[in-house]
């Protein structure tokens, strides 16, 4: 299999590295509007550069991964689509909703698989969490809480481009909540605050907030995300049911402290980086998309679901500014 990789920043080196381990993959074709980027990732994993992304469609590659800006992402999807060549792109698919419905009108009825980057649906323990709730293990769901924590916040320049931190981190949380439990979200309630960063604040984003989603059978789940945790980057879910309760994230690279007399747990080195925390799940990602290129196995992570992850974004985006619930189907019809 012939992979081509649009955009070799830190994600775009990463998938590089992970599709150059991937026995199926014979040969990559890599391109960024920074030659040096492809360069060095040619030096680094092998593979051939391309000045262009349409000489990259060129190039007889049986799919293409797209890791470039995100402003670049609904021109660089269609141009795949277009080329009949299957695309994974990460999320999102579009910076504003509005473009990324555009996208998904485009390309529906082309029959070209499109699979978006939400790299928690091929971690082991949100893989098992949804196999618990499907088989009905917990009995039906009342509290769901899903954590984000990053160790540092971003550069000044992403935060400014990034939408805000709903957009940009707690959409992950969506996306999850959605996916394990098979419930959509009808209403939002968000916080937020600023105690760290200023040009966070600056920027008219939050550094830290707190959000409260309904979903369509009344269960509850809380979400809290943040720029600023010290001890490492924390990614955890809690599911609690009428008959048992299951968390994700609860081993020895947890990192929290407990101040428990005689409790060690966790007791290993805390998770610092998100390609630490979810390196497996990575490689387990983007070895799906090969069985999509393969036309082994439908998309995992459709535009579509993607949009919905994106539409509680933006409810929680609108509650946090006016101070107020807000529903997704308020924030549809917008």
């Amino acid at each position: 299999m012939r992979m081509g990789i649009l955009g070799l920043g830190r994600i775009g080196a990463f998938h590089a590295e992970t599709l150059s381990r991937l026995d199926i993959v014979e040969s990559l074709v890599l391109t960024d509007p920074f030659a040096d980027a492809a360069k060095a990732a040619v030096e680094k994993f092998g593979g051939e550069v391309v000045d262009s992304p349409e000489a990259l469609l060129a190039a007889g590659v049986d799919g293409i991964v797209v890791a470039a800006a995100t402003d670049a992402h609904p021109a660089l999807i269609l141009a795949g689509v277009e080329a009949g060549i299957p695309v994974f792109c990460e999320k999102p698919v579009a910076k504003h909703m509005s473009d990324g419905v555009a996208v998904l009108e485009a390309v529906q009825g082309k029959g070209v698989p499109i699979q978006i980057g939400y790299n928690r649906r091929f971690d082991a323990g949100f893989v098992a969490a949804r196999t618990a709730v499907q088989a009905g293990e917990l009995g039906k769901l009342h509290t769901v809480r899903s954590t984000t924590l990053d160790p540092a916040p971003p550069p000044a320049a992403y935060v400014a481009v990034s939408g805000g931190i709903f957009r940009d981190c707690s959409v992950h949380d969506f996306d999850i909540i959605r996916w394990v439990t098979g419930r959509e979200v009808t209403e939002v309630y968000a916080v937020g605050g600023n105690r760290g960063a200023d040009y966070i604040k600056e920027a008219g984003d939050a550094d830290t907030t707190g959000a409260i989603l309904t979903l369509d059978d009344g269960t509850i789940a809380v979400v809290s995300n943040s720029r600023h945790n010290a001890r490492g980057y924390d990614v955890r879910m809690e599911l609690h049911g009428f008959q048992d309760s299951i968390a994700v994230g609860l081993e020895d690279k947890l990192p929290l402290r407990s101040v428990e007399p005689g409790v060690t747990f966790p007791a290993g080195t805390p998770h610092d980086f998100f390609m630490d925390r979810f390196a497996a799940a990575y490689r387990a990602e983007l070895t799906a998309f090969t069985e999509v290129v393969a036309g082994s196995r439908p998309s995992p992570c459709t535009v579509e679901d993607a949009l919905e992850a994106g539409w509680i974004a933006e409810a929680c985006t609108l509650s946090l500014h006016e101070h107020r619930p807000v529903t997704i189907a308020e924030v549809r019809g917008a």
